[in-house]
C-alpha cells in the first residue's frame, strides 16, 4: 500500500494493540505504578478505568509482559460470561485442567485446591479481566466471592478491573457497595495533551520505521487539526493518521497537509463535525449551491412563461 512510499517497516497506526508501540507517557507511567504498588500490596481489588479508545487493553497487555515468573497470570478478553463460565475461562487462562461436566460447586473446589497449590510454590495469581464495564452483577459479585479464597495469612488472587468510566456508574450501585469497598487503588486513564500527542505520534512513526521526524511527515496545520478532531483518544489519532496517509499517498504526495486530514475526519463517523468551524464553511458552501440552484429553477419557468 504506502509503506514504501513513505519509508515504513510495518503500518505506523495500525489498531492491533502491539506492544513495540507502546508509548511510555506519563499517564501510562502513573498507570504502571498504580498496579505496580498495588500488586506489592497483596489485597483487594485494582481499577483502571479510561474512556475508548485511550490504550487501556494495550496496558493490560505491557502488564503481562512486564510481571515476571513469580507471578501466574489469567487475561479475560471477553467477559460477557455468567459467574460459572467466568470461573471456567479464569481455570483455563491459569491452566487448571477439569471435565467439562463439572458442576459449580466442585469447580469452586477445584480452583480452590489448585489456587493453594500455586501459592505453595511461591508463585502468586493475578486475574485481569479486560472491558469489565460490561461484566453483569451476577458476575462481579461472583468475582467479590472468588477473591475471599485466601489462606490463613495471604490472599489467593489479586483481580485488576479494567474497563470504561461505565464501571464506575455500576459500582455506585448500593448493592455492589461491598466489591467497591474491596478496590483499594484505582487510577483513571486521560486522553493525550498537546505535548504527549505530539510525542505519542513521534514513536508510532519511529517504530515502524520511519526516518524522519513528525514535521517531516505532516504539515503543521495538519498536526493542530489531527489534535482537536481526534481529541486527544489514540485509537481516533490512528484511525485519522492512516486514512491522512491513503489520501495522501492518493494523490501521490509525501507530506501530509490539512485537507488530507480534513477528508479523513469526514470519512470517520467518531468525530462530530459540528464542532469544527469546517461544518459551518461546507454548510454555507452547500447552502450557496442550493440557493443559486433555486434561482436558475426560477429562472426558467419565468423564461417559459414568457415563451
Amino acid at each position: 500500500m504506502y509503506l514504501q512510499h513513505f519509508g515504513f517497516n510495518e503500518f505506523p497506526f495500525s489498531l492491533t494493540p502491539n506492544l513495540r508501540f507502546f508509548c511510555n507517557l506519563e499517564a501510562y507511567k502513573e498507570a504502571l505504578n498504580v498496579i505496580t504498588v498495588s500488586l506489592y500490596n497483596g489485597e483487594g481489588f485494582v481499577k483502571i478505568t479510561g474512556e475508548v479508545g485511550t490504550g487501556k487493553t494495550l496496558l493490560c497487555r505491557k502488564v503481562l509482559n512486564t510481571l515476571g515468573n513469580e507471578y501466574k497470570t489469567a487475561y479475560i478478553s471477553n467477559p460477557t460470561l455468567d459467574t460459572f463460565n467466568l470461573q471456567k475461562a479464569i481455570a483455563r487462562e491459569l491452566e487448571i485442567a477439569f471435565p467439562e461436566n463439572i458442576d459449580n460447586h466442585g469447580l469452586l473446589n477445584l480452583l480452590t485446591n489448585q489456587l493453594i497449590e500455586i501459592h505453595k510454590n511461591n508463585k502468586r495469581v493475578i486475574i485481569i479481566i479486560d472491558e469489565a464495564h460490561v461484566l453483569s452483577d451476577e458476575s462481579l459479585e461472583g468475582l467479590r466471592l472468588l477473591s475471599n479464597l485466601e489462606t490463613e495469612t495471604t490472599k489467593l488472587m489479586q483481580i485488576i478491573l479494567v474497563g470504561q468510566p461505565e464501571l464506575d456508574k455500576r459500582l455506585k450501585k448500593s448493592h455492589l457497595r461491598q466489591l467497591k469497598q474491596r478496590i483499594v487503588f484505582s487510577y483513571n486513564l486521560p486522553t493525550l495533551r498537546d505535548k504527549e500527542f505530539l510525542a505519542y505520534v513521534s514513536l508510532r512513526l519511529t517504530a515502524a520505521g520511519y526516518n524522519n521526524t513528525c514535521d517531516a511527515l505532516f504539515s503543521r496545520p495538519a498536526l493542530k487539526l489531527l489534535f482537536k478532531a481526534s481529541q486527544g483518544i489514540p485509537r481516533l489519532i490512528n484511525i485519522l493518521s492512516h486514512k491522512a496517509l491513503l489520501i495522501t499517498y492518493g494523490y501521490n504526495k509525501k507530506k501530509i497537509d490539512i485537507a488530507a486530514i480534513k477528508m479523513a475526519v469526514a470519512d470517520t463517523g467518531n468525530y462530530n463535525p459540528t464542532t469544527s468551524k469546517y461544518y459551518y464553511l461546507l454548510k454555507i458552501g452547500i447552502i450557496s449551491l442550493s440557493l443559486i440552484a433555486l434561482g436558475l429553477s426560477i429562472h426558467f419557468i419565468l423564461k417559459s412563461f414568457s415563451i
